[in-house]
């Protein structure tokens, strides 16, 4: 069954049970600077789960367009993915538990055509603060799952919730058994041994955590996610996404091409083409900042492997020609934004291969002389050589690293960094991982203003604030965070006094790498955890400020001017906005 097959035979299967069919949300979210892009498909639906009226009425389905970041670096395994559709059906305070498990179960045995006895499920054990879900697993022996393929786990595996606070509950999954042998006698969905898939998700959202433990909520709602890139995969007997119609003629042609046989470039490639495709379609561009560092270190990594592959890089307009004419019936806006992609993508690979060839050859002489040395890290001095002379981003240089089993020490990168801020950047397309574009001295004291403003925020409104997005410039800082309401002028001038406090203290910012679990450990905030490695920055100001980020700040917090809070606003739903400055 094709991918185009299930997502049709989903969609109608839910109108048929009384849903109605809303049409997918960009990947660029409208009226949500939050975040980058769409990464779920109940982003777009957070305000009716909490209780606002949707005007298609208490049920709703659709197949939503998804990206994540998270994964870059994974793509090229037999399976991450950066874009992918999420398949959904929502019950807003209308049915819950027994109904959504018995559509669920008709879905995959009649629809589908899967047998009963390939599917296990999982359902939450229960502890001190929600019982065992009892009501799932029962719903599940009486549509025809024995219980003996049903499994229960604790909040790790059964329960969501998105952040720390908010609307939560147990979650029920489904396994598909692929046939692989079992790892062992204690073999089980929680395995990761690849015998068991999980092809969706049930979330029964009946709870709300607060800093005094679990309510119950007023509204219940179901919210579900069924991945369709891995439910065609699995249905169609493969071994991995790429094995399928989703990918298999970009595959082919890059086969053909290339004259250097390497599976996981061939995976990069296709995932990261249709990933920008897609990306440029709705409207995104490249730049050195947010969604457009996301977009151009797609293109700019996919250019990297057709260069490992020895493929013309004058090939990609043909390859996306291909992906084109192969995904055009799911995604019309593809064809009609054809000419746009093409000449977004060549302009990006035009502007990288100069960079590109420099760089690698610098790289190699670097190699061959260390492993002379018998040096297993590369030098920050040397990763900030290849950027500061030849443009050549970081990342690539850790990437490349880690391919020729060498360690990067990015620390002392980012202290050469610092120094030579002052310096033209001409050529510079590296964006720090903490929500930087150009670094200056300016916007560095205002990303560390950032973490002061977290923290007074969490101190006068309560530990429920949470950084949602920031936006940094050299005349203001943006950020978002998570409250429920305006702040009173009075709690404005708490949190902007507080802030100056800390500016005045002339408080020492210390950084330190641990893993990312001892980071929590610490206390640290964190919340856009982007690792290096298996390591995590941890940025602490004086006594006042831990907080996980790639950096850069100030080393103290003297001389970095007057806090200004110049306005509070909405930014959307749950998400207030602060602008200020520095005078």
């Amino acid at each position: 069954m094709k991918a185009i097959e299930i997502r049709e035979k989903y969609l109608n299967f839910f109108k048929q049970h009384g849903h109605k069919v809303i049409p997918s949300a960009p990947l660029i979210p409208e009226n949500d600077p939050s975040v980058l892009f769409t990464t779920a498909g109940m982003q777009p639906l957070v305000p009716y789960l909490l209780g606002e009226k949707h005007p298609e009425g208490k049920r709703i389905t659709d197949y939503q367009k998804c990206l994540r970041t998270n994964d870059i670096e994974e793509v090229g395994d037999n399976r991450h993915l950066t874009y992918f559709e999420m398949l959904g059906n929502w019950s807003l305070g209308d049915y819950f538990k027994e109904e959504s498990i018995k559509m669920s179960f008709e879905f995959l045995t009649k629809e589908l055509q899967i047998p009963v006895e390939k599917l296990s499920v999982t359902c939450f054990a229960g502890d001190e603060d929600c019982p065992k879900d009892e009501v799932s697993a029962n719903a599940w022996k009486e549509v025809g799952i024995p219980e003996e393929r049903i499994y229960f786990y604790g909040k790790d595996d059964n329960w969501w919730i998105a952040g720390e606070e908010g609307p939560c509950g147990p979650d029920t999954e489904m396994f598909y058994d692929t046939g692989k042998p079992a790892c062992g006698p204690d073999c089980q969905p929680s395995c990761d041994c690849g015998k068991y898939v999980e092809i969706w998700n049930n979330v029964f959202m009946e709870y709300f955590k607060d800093k005094n433990g679990y309510s119950k909520l007023k509204q219940q709602n179901v919210d579900t996610g069924l991945g369709l890139e891995r439910m065609t995969f699995v249905l169609q007997g493969k071994e991995t996404p790429f094995d399928t119609e989703l990918f298999s003629p970009v595959m082919d042609k890059l086969k053909e091409l290339q004259k250097v046989d390497i599976i996981e470039s061939r995976r990069i490639i296709a995932e990261h083409l249709r990933s920008s495709m897609m990306i440029i379609s709705d409207g995104g561009r490249p730049s050195n900042i947010d969604r457009g560092y996301v977009l151009r270190r797609l293109i700019r990594r996919l250019i990297r492997h057709l260069n490992k592959l020895q493929i013309d890089l004058n090939e990609l307009t043909n390859l996306i020609e291909i992906n084109v004419e192969n995904l055009k019936e799911m995604y019309p806006d593809l064809e009609k934004n054809k000419d746009t992609i093409k000449s977004v993508i060549v302009e990006e690979k035009d502007k990288f291969v100069k960079t590109l060839a420099h760089g690698e050859r610098e790289f190699e002489k670097e190699v061959k002389r260390l492993k002379e040395q018998n040096v297993e890290t590369i030098p920050g001095a040397t990763v900030f050589k290849l950027y500061d002379t030849y443009g050549f981003p970081p990342e690539v240089t850790k990437e490349l690293a880690q391919e020729n089993g060498f360690k990067v020490d990015l620390k002392e990168f980012e202290e050469l960094f610092k120094i030579h801020q002052e310096k033209s950047r001409q050529g510079a397309e590296h964006k720090f991982k903490g929500g930087l574009a150009d670094q200056n001295e300016k916007t560095i004291a205002y990303h560390t203003a950032t973490h002061l403003l977290h923290q007074a925020l969490r101190t006068v409104l309560g530990d429920h604030v949470k950084q949602s997005g920031s936006n940094i410039t050299e005349e203001r800082l943006r950020f978002d965070f998570t409250h429920p309401q305006k702040m009173t002028k009075e709690e404005i001038q708490k949190v902007e006094d507080l802030v100056n406090e800390q500016i005045q203290r002339n408080l020492d910012v210390t950084c330190e790498e641990m893993s990312y679990e001892d980071a929590k450990k610490s206390g640290a905030i964190g919340l856009f955890t982007d690792k290096y490695g298996d390591k995590v920055k941890v940025y602490t100001i004086g006594d006042f400020s831990k907080e996980i980020c790639g950096g850069p700040h100030v080393s103290n917090t003297k001389g970095m001017g007057t806090f200004k809070i110049k306005k509070e606003e909405s930014s959307s739903s749950g998400i207030r906005r602060i602008k200020a400055v520095l005078i």
